[in-house]
This record gives structure tokens, sequence and C-alpha cells, in this order.
């Protein structure tokens, strides 16, 4: 698994609602996008940055999802350029399942 952090800079006084209603108008283009698990949108109002958490399946396709476009439409909305990180994720807890995964080589 692949855990990838993005990060923006906001438009000079974002509010959490600012940034809620540009989320939301964005979430239904990554609702059952292939190889992406989960997705959190993620505010900090004191530092004037947006940004998402995202885990994929693997790395080929977290790069995929971040294509020259996708950097494009970012851009766009948020009138800044995407900083992006890639994290393995070898184990991770989830506590709505129950299950701890990962922990092998599989």
């Amino acid at each position: 698994m692949i855990t990838a952090f993005v990060q923006f800079k906001l438009p000079a006084g974002s509010t959490l609602a600012d940034a809620r209603a540009k989320f939301q108008s964005t979430a239904p283009n990554y609702l059952g996008l292939a190889g992406l698990t989960r997705k959190y949108y993620l505010f900090d109002e004191k530092n004037g940055t947006g940004g998402g958490c995202y885990l994929f399946e693997n790395r080929k396709v977290a790069e995929a999802t971040f294509s020259d476009e996708w950097r494009a439409r970012i851009r766009d909305k948020y009138g800044a350029e995407p900083v992006i990180q890639y994290f393995e994720s070898p184990v991770i807890v989830d506590n709505q399942s129950g299950e701890i995964l990962g922990g092998d080589d599989s």
C-alpha cells in the first residue's frame, strides 16, 4: 500500500466552510476510483493549507492519479501547485474493520 500526502496553499482568508465546499465539489471524482482505498481531505486554517491524504493499492496507481491533468485542476481550483509525498504503508491499523493489515511481504 502507498500513502500519498498532498499539500497546496489555499487562497488567502479561506475558511473551513470555503474549503469544505471546494472539497465536496471534487469528492465525486474519487468515489469508485480504481486502486484508491481511501481519501481524506485536509485543511489547516492557521497556515492557509489544504490537501489530501490518499491510500492507494500501489505506487503505479498513485502516480497515474496525479497526472498532469490532475495537477492542472488543482492549480485552477486552488491557485497553487500541489506538493506530493509518497510513503510506503507496510502496516495499517483499521479500527472500523477491526483489522491490522500488512506486516508481511505479501
